[in-house]
């Protein structure tokens, strides 16, 4: 009897079979994986007959979408919107000016080669991104993951992820209306940001709080199903709002890397990612048309030498203009030079848009391999490029640069006014976008199924009012009445009088607000001025009448969300887990936390830090030990240092590189991570009114005792003092430099 196989089957044997010979192959090699899946693809493709080809090419395409949303999801997974909100203004500058240049670069490189527009804002959001994967590969393999341009990197590409997510939501837009209009991308830009703001806002709401009630009744089998239906549910949602496929994965990972499973989540995934990747990497080969790369070597070669030298100049000027010293800013130029990923993903979209020429997908892939190749040489010469450069800058500007650096480290912490409305904007962002969405469902749904089943159609319309302004009470109450619950309200409101009145224009601007909302409803139910003149006053009866149960419930909403929102930063606080520290305060000293974990066969074993005299010797400090779940907090001279002890050292690039040999000894490393432990942070407290440390000494000020830290520097007028003595005597405007416990810091710093 004949048997018939499906063709996806026959397929699927032989696109992995040629993925796993070139995996072993390019693992020996030490070459991305990347390029050996698009290789594979490659072979069983159409191009090259020397093996059987792929035959159902429309299944495996299908197989590739899905490959692309899992790796979207699990980049949200990696994200979390709190890490973009840390990742500090220095990686968020210079991201910007290097994705403002290279993508307006790539767009007129284009036109002088004679493209289409089309094809050249594509190209432009090819290029936009760095590739994250060989970034980190090559950072490990040199053994420059700790030193601090490394940090800088990383934050630049959160701020990549980002807006490439952006440039995939744009570009169908563009593309399928190509007498686009600003004001067409501005509606597409709100809409996305209102959505965006929204699905995260209810995620945590919803999200962590079933994972926490069926906590019990979820086995990692459950854990996987649920974690991928929710997934490919908010994929379906985003595609029916407009949105890309990619866009509802990525947010639904995000949501997920707020919760205490995202760490579980993404290892029970991470094989079904790896499988679904592979999949589409090889797809991305079985299109390659070697002829085509051939025939446009010479874009090919100018594209690639654009990419290296416009992304090493823009993101060099960015960390500059940013205030990072020269010789970080070349390091993080010369790290960022290649294209990532998303390249592939963005040039696969132009052709299932049909709207990018054959030759686009080629150049894209030509180009990616190419900078593939040069990225590890790049960041290994990026040191003595950057000493080549000192000798041909003229002094004048050099000493410019880097005073420009200085001034901008030590700018000071934000001003109340600032930090006041700051908060004033997050409470009318969220609880009007809370709002917003509670009228357009109940405009969209509830309307229309009110007035269906109820003959009297007013009757219909004002049941939907009332439920409608029942739901959204709450926010209309925290939109109107929410105060700011910061010190820095309280600090202009009781001892500067003159700022009463601009703080009296924010709240009543914000009752506008809330009243617009309240007449946009209105609108959307009744079309009549007598139902604004009747309800509008019912409602702010209601308001004040039923504050304070109102209040009541809101705060049990929004406690409710802030525990979502923390929890994985409260468990991992409870169990001494690590995070990756790209967030961290730059220090002026290049100086930076870099974590070991001591050898069971160290030498240095059962000694005490006195006698070790590693800070006299190296430089460093030794600002936390790890033992178990005991946390040791600027541990003193007479502490002593026992095997798989974690240690988190401070000290410069050039000293932590010195002192690795010899926390290293006795074993092959695999504690150096360049992971900053978590709540353990550098930051800078500015002596002033609030914090009160004039005048004393550093023992007497008590800061070691409040902060659980160490003050590891302090500048004083331009000078600075490394490692300070106890008895140095505190001034006005001095930066203090402090290693210790982040919230214990930042209490200092307002007085608390």
């Amino acid at each position: 009897m004949e048997h018939h196989l499906p063709h996806l089957i026959s397929d699927l044997a032989l696109i992995l079979g040629a993925a796993a010979l070139t995996t072993i192959i390019f693992k020996k090699l030490k070459q991305p994986l990347v390029l050996g899946y698009i290789i594979a693809g490659l072979l069983v493709g159409p191009q090259i007959n020397l093996i059987p080809t792929v035959s159902d090419q429309a299944s495996i395409k299908t197989w590739a979408e899905i490959g692309v949303i899992f790796l979207l999801f699990s980049l949200g997974l990696e994200f979390s919107f709190k890490k973009l909100v840390r990742v500090g203004g220095a990686a968020s500058i210079t991201a910007l000016v290097e994705i403002v240049f290279i993508v307006i670069a790539g767009y007129f490189t284009g036109k002088l080669m004679g493209w289409n527009t089309i094809d050249c804002i594509f190209l432009g959001g090819m290029l936009a991104s760095s590739s994250t994967t060989i970034i980190i590969r090559a950072f490990d393999e040199l053994g420059v993951k700790t030193q601090h341009y490394a940090r800088i990197v990383f934050g630049v590409l959160i701020v990549e992820d980002i807006v490439v997510i952006l440039i995939l939501v744009l570009l169908p837009t563009i593309a399928i209306s190509q007498n686009f209009h600003g004001s067409e991308l501005a509606f597409t830009v709100v809409k996305l940001l209102f959505f965006l703001a929204l699905w995260f806002i209810a995620g945590i709401f919803l999200i962590p709080t079933f994972l926490k009630r069926a906590k019990k009744l979820i086995d990692e089998e459950t854990l996987l199903v649920l974690s991928i239906g929710l997934c490919l549910g908010m994929v379906v949602l985003a595609t029916q709002v407009g949105f890309s496929a990619e866009l509802g994965a990525f947010i639904m990972g995000s949501i997920f890397a707020e919760t205490t499973s995202a760490e579980k989540i993404e290892h029970i995934l991470k094989s079904v990612k790896d499988l679904f990747g592979a999949i589409f990497f090889v797809s991305v080969g079985m299109m390659i048309d070697l002829t085509a790369i051939w025939e446009y070597k010479v874009p090919v070669l100018i594209i690639t030498l654009l990419t290296i030298s416009g992304k090493f100049f823009s993101t060099t000027m960015g960390a500059l203009i940013s205030g990072q010293p020269m010789k970080q800013s070349v390091q993080v130029g010369m790290s960022m030079a290649q294209i990532g990923e998303f390249a592939f993903i963005i040039a696969t979209l132009g052709i299932t848009l049909k709207v990018t020429s054959d030759f686009l997908f080629p150049v894209a892939v030509g180009v990616s391999a190419l900078t593939t190749f040069t990225t590890p040489y790049m960041i290994r010469f990026s040191e003595p490029l950057y000493h080549s450069l000192v000798k041909i800058i003229p002094p004048r500007l050099l000493n410019t640069i880097n005073k420009y650096s200085s001034n901008t480290q030590t700018l000071q912490a934000s001003s109340e006014w600032k930090v006041v409305l700051k908060a004033y904007a997050t409470i009318v962002a969220t609880n009007g976008i809370l709002v917003i969405a509670i009228i357009m469902l109940s405009y969209n749904f509830l309307l229309p199924f009110m007035v269906e089943k109820i003959a009297n159609h007013n009757i219909g319309r004002i049941i939907t009012l009332a439920l409608t302004i029942l739901a959204a009470t709450p926010f209309l109450w925290a939109l109107v009445a929410k105060r700011p619950g910061s010190w820095a309200y309280k600090e202009l409101w009781v001892n500067k009088k003159y700022n009463r009145g601009p703080l009296i224009v924010v709240e009543l601007a914000r009752v506008i607000v809330a009243v617009l909302l309240i007449g946009f409803l209105l609108d959307r139910v009744f079309s009549s001025n007598t139902a604004l003149l009747i309800v509008l006053p019912v409602i702010i009866i209601m308001l004040l009448v039923f504050s304070r149960r109102i209040q009541g419930f809101y705060s049990r909403i929004e406690n409710r969300f802030l525990s979502n929102l923390n929890a994985r930063e409260i468990e991992s606080t409870k169990n001494g887990h690590h995070q990756v520290g790209p967030d961290s305060e730059l220090t002026p000293w290049d100086a930076h936390l870099a974590d070991f974990q001591i050898a069971p066969l160290a030498p240095f074993a059962g000694t005490t830090l006195q006698h070790l005299a590693w800070r006299e010797h190296f430089g460093v400090n030794i600002a936390l030990i790890k033992r178990g779940d005991k946390m040791i907090y600027a541990p003193g001279r007479d502490e002593v240092l026992y095997p798989y002890d974690r240690v988190s050292v401070i000290g410069t690039d050039q000293q932590i590189q010195e002192f690795r040999p010899v926390i290293e000894s006795g074993k092959d490393s695999n504690g150096d991570n360049g992971e900053q432990t978590n709540g353990v942070t550098l930051l800078k407290v500015i002596v002033d009114e609030h914090n009160k440390l004039k005048g004393h000494t550093i023992r007497s000020s008590g800061i070691r005792e409040k902060t659980k830290g160490l003050i590891v520097g302090i500048e004083r007028e331009g000078n600075r003092i490394l490692n300070p003595d106890s008895s140095e005597i505190l001034q006005w405007d001095d930066v203090i430099w402090i290693v210790g416990d982040r919230k214990k810091i930042q209490a200092l710093s307002k007085g608390a």
